[in-house]
Order: C-alpha cells, then structure tokens, then sequence
C-alpha cells in the first residue's frame, strides 16, 4: 500500500483537449495537442537497435520533481525544485541548454512520504506559460523572458484544499479561459482570464475532492463542456459558465488520477486502488443531459500511467494484470501482457506505443517500442535510461519533432525517434 501512495504522488504527472495553441502543432500541453496522449508526428523509427535510438543531448539542473515537458518550436518547458522553492524552466530545445528560470513557489513534499517537487506540466498558448506548484500557486509567465504576468492561489482566491500528496491537475487552455483545479466547498474547476487571471466562474455544483486527475474539453449534443473525473463522480462542465451539466457516480479511492477520455457519446474512466474501469454514455436532448451506465470492471485498472484510445481499443497498464488492450465500447479484454514490462506510462506516435517503465528506484528505467495492435504486445525494441535518479521514473515520456523526451528529475533525455 506505501508503494502504491507514493505512486499516486505523480500524477504527473499524474499526467487541452481540442483547444489548440496559437502557436499550432506542438506538445504543449499535458499529453499533447487533442490531451489524448497522441503524438501527430510521422517518419519515425519502427525498430530500434540494440542500445535503443540515438541520444542526441543531456540537460541536467531541473532540479526535483516529476513534470514531464511541453514542447513549442525552438524551446521547452518543465518545472522543477531548487532549494526552497519551485519554478517554471525554459530550455533550448535544440541542445538542452537553459533560456530562463521564473519562480512558482515554495518547495516541499505535501503528504507523507517525501516526494518532493511540483507534479503538474506547463501548458503553453501563444506568448503565456501556466504553471502550477505543488501547493496551490498558479502563474502566468511570457515565454519571452518568463516574466511574471498574473499570480493566484488556489487556497486563498478559490477556497481550494491541498490533496494528500499535493496539486497535480494540468491547466487547460480553452479559447479565451484557462481551466484550474484547486477543488474545496467553492467549486472543483475554476475558468480565468488567462491574461489577467481574473476569475470568469467557479463549478459550485461540483464539490468533490479533486484528487489529481485532469479535465479534457468535449462537444455533446452541440454543448462545449469539461469533463472531469474526481473521488465520487464523472461529470460535464459547461465551458460558457461552470454549470453542472452531468453526473455520474463513480467511486475512487486514495488516488484517482488518470485523465478521462471522450469519444462519441462515450466517456471512459480508469483508477487504480480497486476502482478499475468504467464507461458511460452521456445523451443529449433538448439542451438536457442523461448519462447511463455502459460497464463497470476490473479490466483496467490504471494507476497513473495513463491510457489512451486508438481505434475502438483503449491501451495502458493495468495493476496485477500488466499491459493491457481494452475494447472501450465493451470493457472487455482483448489482450493482456504482464511478464514483458513493468507498471509504467506510455506515449502513441506513429503506430507505436513507447512504453516507460516507471522503476528507476528498484530496476532500470526500461523504455520498450511495441505495437499499437489488438494481436497482442509486440515488441520492437527497448534500452535502459542512462543516468537514472534513484527514484521512479513517473514523468510520461514526450515524442514532438522526431524527437523522445525523457524526464527524471534533475536530468531530461533527448533521443533521436525519426527514420
């Protein structure tokens, strides 16, 4: 059970739907453009060689911490901890090098277990960087310079209560608004002024603990809304003004973290701790929602390292019962793989799933290129991170550019994927 909280610390990260940057194609955001953990690139490497892809550079000094990076043309962008406090980074992604430091805020390991660093990964659109630290503190920074534009707190502006293992939900970017989390009696998200910060409405219908899981943007029956997962429910958010659209009970427990996925008519949801799989089909009529059951099981049961949909399957790691590929309409598995890898995350690009193994504390940090099939785990390749930290390796992994990004804490990889 330790293991299994500390695990729940990453949502990383654990970690904007169909909101796209100014800036057009990139990973800017937490699992990439559509927040489907879908990479657009094409060309890339099928089969690795021995040793796995070519390291192309090693940036060092990030500090703690278990965000994964966002990439947009010439630079990237992850957070970090450095003494006592927290901070935004801008790195050239050219070589690694650094370009500016703006700090969040305070430093520290929010729960037990000493997990130290901010969880959440930069969402960049146009010429702003938000970021979000492990205690609340939202900023707003230029790309340009990482000026500070506008600063809130989720306890003291939205009435927000620090998780057990602290602040892990990713802002969403969505026209004018950015979407927050900060959770509490006030509401669980919170839509601002991405230029100003200034509040434009708080989800006082939704209440729930928040826990660490992400909302994704959808369009049902002709409504924008949120959907976001949290310890009791599934529900809709109007993106106009924060109403309830929809609920749907949904139990979780200690940690619910992984971000939901929407498709056609459908949302799908997965925890770990006993929680597993759930699917739900939301119907709309007459500007009115109805949500309906579709399945509730054990098939997957996902702790933090994400699942993603391609095709009518849906693909992650499922606690005791390895990786898995789960038809989403019926919940059932198609296949299930526990002695090629370990628990981790995964990444699609190209046909393929990058897998990364999350024991870099007890193994080697394994990465593996497999298949993105329902015949079964088919393996391409596979190497073990170089210059791991001592602790797991829960940052998911990046592909932008012909390029895989690896984040473990103080140190972030770049490897050469394309043909």
């Amino acid at each position: 059970m330790k293991n299994s909280c500390v695990l729940s610390v990453m949502l990383l990260a654990a970690c904007v739907s169909s909101a796209l940057s100014a800036d057009g194609a990139g990973w800017f955001q937490w699992r990439g453009p559509q927040r489907d953990g879908i990479s657009t690139d094409k060309g890339l490497l099928k089969e690795w060689p021995e040793g796995g892809p070519k390291l192309l550079w090693k940036a060092t000094g990030l500090g703690l911490g278990y965000s994964t990076v966002s990439v947009i043309g010439d630079r990237l962008y992850t957070m970090g901890e450095k003494g006592d406090a927290n901070f935004l980074i801008a790195l050239n992604a050219k070589d690694g090098k650094p370009v500016w430091t703006t700090r969040v805020g305070k430093a520290g390991a929010p729960g037990w277990g000493g997990f130290a660093g901010p969880r959440a990964q930069p969402t960049v659109d146009g010429d702003l960087v938000f970021g979000i630290g492990q205690y609340g503190e939202v900023v707003c920074v230029s790309t340009d310079g990482g000026r500070e534009i506008w600063r809130k707190s989720y306890i003291d502006d939205f009435g927000g209560e620090v998780p057990e293992w602290g602040f892990a939900g990713m802002p969403l970017v969505d026209g004018d608004q950015v979407i927050v989390m900060p959770g509490g009696k006030d509401g669980d998200l919170a839509a601002l002024n991405k230029k100003t910060g200034e509040r434009i409405w708080q989800s006082k219908e939704l209440t729930d603990s928040i826990h660490y899981s992400s909302p994704i943007v959808a369009e049902i029956g002709g409504v924008r809304q949120y959907i976001q997962l949290t310890d009791a429910h599934v529900a809709g958010i109007a993106a106009k003004d924060g109403k309830l659209l929809w609920a749907a009970e949904r139990k979780g427990a200690t940690a619910v973290i992984p971000t939901p996925i929407y498709s056609h008519g459908y949302v799908y949801v997965s925890s770990s701790y006993g929680s597993g799989s759930d699917c739900f089909k939301v119907t709309a009529r007459d500007g009115k929602f109805s949500v309906e059951s579709v399945y509730s099981n054990k098939v997957m049961v996902n702790h933090h390292g994400g699942v993603i949909q391609v095709g009518p399957n849906v693909y992650g790691y499922s606690d005791s019962k390895g990786w898995t590929c789960q038809d989403l309409r019926t919940g059932k598995a198609v296949w299930q793989e526990k002695g090629k890898l370990g628990k981790g995350s995964l990444t699609f690009a190209d046909g393929m799933f990058y897998l990364r193994s999350e024991e870099g504390k007890d193994g080697k940090g394994t990465v593996a290129l497999i298949e993105a099939s329902p015949d079964g785990y088919k393996e391409h390749g596979r190497f073990d991170q170089p210059n791991l930290s001592g602790k797991n390796t829960w940052p998911h992994p990046v592909i932008i550019d012909g390029r895989l990004y690896l984040r473990d804490q103080d140190v972030l990889l770049c490897y050469s994927v394309k043909k």
